[in-house]
C-alpha cells in the first residue's frame, strides 16, 4: 500500500473518533463565554480533525452529528430557559445535523488530497489550507441557511478576549477562524509526517503563531467624541413577565432621571424599552418627548411598530419635536422567536409552542444608521450583531460609532448575554469602532475600539452609563477585505476539493 493511501486511512477507530468528537464539543463550548477559556478552541479543533481523518461518508456523518449536536446543546442551552426542552432540542439537532453534513467535505479532503498531491509540501501547506477553508465554508453555510441561518458559533468569535482578536481587524472574523484552523491542521500534519525532525517544515507554523499572537489592531482615525448615555431599566421586558401598563417605560424613565442636567449628545435605551408603538400611543409619545426635552438630547429607543399591516422590531430616534423621522427595522427577525416560517407545518408539530408566537415581524429594509448632528451612528438590534451584512452596511454608511440594543430578559441567569456581549466586543475590534451595547436587564457595556470595556452595568440591576465615546473614521482591512476573504475561502475550498477528487481518481 502506498504511503499516501495509508496516510488517508482513519487515524482512530470509529468508536474512539466518536469519543474524541464528544470531547471536542465540550472543549469548544468552554472556549466561549461564560467560561471563555479561548485557548481550548485549538485542542477542540485538533480533536475534531483527528476524528474526521480518513473517514468515509457514513463515519464522518456520525462523528459530525456527535460533535454538532453536543456542541450546540451546550452552547445554546439558554434557549430552554422559559420555553423548556423542545425548542432547545430542536435547535441543537437542526444545527448539529447541518454541522455534520458540512463537515463531510473536510473528511473527504483528508481522503482525496493526500492521494492527489502526495508531496510533503502539499501535505504541510495545501491540505491544511483546504481543510481550514472548508471549515469557514461550513460556518458560512450554517450562518445563512435555513431561514437566514444562525451564525452564532463561528470559531473566530470565541477569541473576543484573546490576543488573537486584533487579526479580525485585518481579515475579518471568518479570516481569523481560517488562520486558527490552518495552524491546527498544519500541526496535525507535522505530527502525522513526523516533520518535527527537520526544522524547515516548522517555519510556516512558527510564523503563523507569531502572526496570530502579535498582530496589532488595524489603525483607524480619531474623529472626536460623542457623549452617550445608555440606560438599563431592568424592567419587566421578558416574554412571560407580568407587567402593568407603562411599567417598562416607567423603569427606563426612573433609571434615566439621574442623567437630567448632564451634558448628553445621545440617550440610548435598549431593545424592547417601550411598552407599545409610540406612533399609535399618544400618551407614550408625550412621555418620550418630555424625556428628550429634559435630557436635552434625542432618544434612541426601540419598540414593536406597525406599518401598512406589517409589524417591525424598530429602533427610532425620538426628538424633542415630538416624533421620529429616523428609523431602523431589525434586519434578521429570529425564526420561532419573532416570526414562524412555514407556520402551518410547524403548528401541526407543536401547536402549543407555535401558538405563543402571534406577532409576525417583517425583516427591515432601511439602513442600520441614524444621524446625530452629522455623526453617523451604526445600529444592530439584538441578534443582528452576529450578521456580517448588517455591520458591513453600517460601516459602509459611514458609521463612526456602533450602538447595539438588545433585550436579554428571557435569558436571565444564562450565558446568552455573555456570549452576545463577546460578539459585540469582537465587532468593536473588527471594525475599529467604539460599541455601546445596552440591554434591558444586563450586562450592558461601553467598549473601546481595542475591545477594552470603559464602563458596565451588572445584570439584573437598573442603572445608567454616561461616557465620552471615541468616534473613529476610516475602514479597517477586516471590513473592506472580510467579505472577499469569505468568498475566496468558500469557493476556493470547494474547488480545491473537487480538483483533489479528480486527481486522486486519475492517480
Amino acid at each position: 500500500m502506498s504511503e499516501s493511501r495509508a496516510l488517508s486511512r482513519p487515524l482512530l477507530p470509529l468508536w474512539a473518533a466518536v469519543i474524541a468528537a464528544a470531547v471536542a464539543a465540550a472543549l469548544m463550548f468552554f472556549a466561549y463565554p461564560g467560561a471563555a477559556v479561548w485557548l481550548l478552541a485549538f485542542p477542540a479543533t485538533a480533536l475534531l480533525l483527528l476524528s474526521l481523518i480518513g473517514r468515509r461518508f457514513g463515519g464522518a456523518l456520525l462523528v459530525g452529528l456527535v460533535y454538532g449536536i453536543l456542541f450546540f446543546a451546550l452552547l445554546v442551552s439558554w434557549t430552554s430557559r422559559y420555553l423548556g426542552p423542545v425548542p432547545w432540542a430542536a435547535l441543537s439537532v437542526l444545527e448539529g445535523a447541518l454541522t455534520a453534513f458540512a463537515l463531510i467535505p473536510i473528511a473527504l479532503a483528508y481522503r482525496w488530497l493526500p492521494r492527489a498531491f502526495p508531496s510533503t509540501a502539499a501535505r504541510l501547506l495545501l491540505l491544511p489550507a483546504v481543510v481550514a477553508a472548508l471549515w469557514v465554508g461550513r460556518e458560512l453555510f450554517i450562518g445563512t441557511w435555513p431561514y437566514g441561518g444562525f451564525p452564532w458559533a463561528r470559531i473566530g468569535m470565541s477569541q473576543a478576549q484573546s490576543p488573537l482578536a486584533p487579526l479580525s481587524s485585518w481579515v475579518g472574523v471568518s479570516g481569523l477562524g481560517f488562520l486558527m484552523v490552518l495552524l491546527v491542521a498544519m500541526l496535525v500534519e507535522v505530527a502525522r509526517l513526523r516533520a518535527w525532525r527537520r526544522p524547515l517544515p516548522l517555519i510556516v507554523p512558527a510564523a503563523l503563531v507569531l502572526l496570530l499572537a502579535f498582530t496589532p489592531i488595524f489603525p483607524t482615525t480619531a474623529a472626536g467624541s460623542m457623549r452617550i448615555a445608555a440606560v438599563q431599566g431592568n424592567g419587566p421586558t421578558g416574554y412571560f413577565d407580568q407587567r402593568e401598563p407603562y411599567s417598562v417605560i416607567d423603569a427606563q424613565t426612573e433609571a434615566t432621571e439621574p442623567l437630567y442636567g448632564e451634558d448628553v449628545d445621545l440617550l440610548v435605551w435598549p431593545e424592547g424599552s417601550l411598552d407599545t408603538d409610540p406612533f399609535q400611543n399618544e400618551t407614550l409619545a408625550r412621555r418620550m418627548t418630555l424625556i428628550t426635552t429634559r435630557i436635552g438630547a434625542p432618544l434612541l429607543a426601540n419598540a414593536a411598530t406597525g406599518r401598512a399591516d406589517r409589524y417591525f422590531n424598530t429602533s427610532l430616534l425620538w426628538t424633542d419635536a415630538g416624533g421620529a423621522t429616523q428609523l431602523h427595522d431589525k434586519r434578521h427577525p429570529v425564526p420561532f422567536g419573532e416570526y414562524v416560517p412555514d407556520r402551518a407545518f410547524f403548528n401541526a408539530l407543536a401547536p402549543d409552542l407555535i401558538g405563543l408566537i402571534q406577532r409576525e415581524y417583517t425583516p427591515g429594509e432601511n439602513p442600520p444608521i441614524v444621524d446625530i448632528d452629522g455623526v453617523a451612528v451604526g445600529l444592530a438590534i439584538c441578534f443582528d450583531v452576529i450578521y456580517d451584512d448588517v455591520i458591513l452596511e453600517a460601516m459602509n454608511g459611514g458609521a463612526q460609532v456602533l450602538v447595539f440594543q438588545t433585550n436579554n430578559a428571557d435569558f436571565r441567569g444564562t450565558d446568552e448575554n455573555l456570549q452576545q456581549l463577546a460578539f459585540a466586543r469582537m465587532r468593536a475590534i473588527e471594525t475599529g469602532r467604539s460599541v455601546v451595547n445596552v440591554s434591558t436587564v444586563g450586562t450592558s457595556q461601553i467598549i473601546q475600539p481595542n475591545g477594552e470595556t470603559v464602563t458596565s452595568l451588572d445584570a439584573d440591576e437598573a442603572g445608567a452609563m454616561l461616557e465620552d465615546v471615541d468616534l473613529r473614521a476610516g475602514l479597517t482591512a477586516g471590513v473592506v477585505l472580510g467579505p472577499w476573504v469569505q468568498q475566496l475561502l468558500l469557493w476556493g475550498g470547494l474547488v480545491a476539493l473537487l480538483v483533489g477528487w479528480w486527481r486522486s481518481r486519475r492517480r
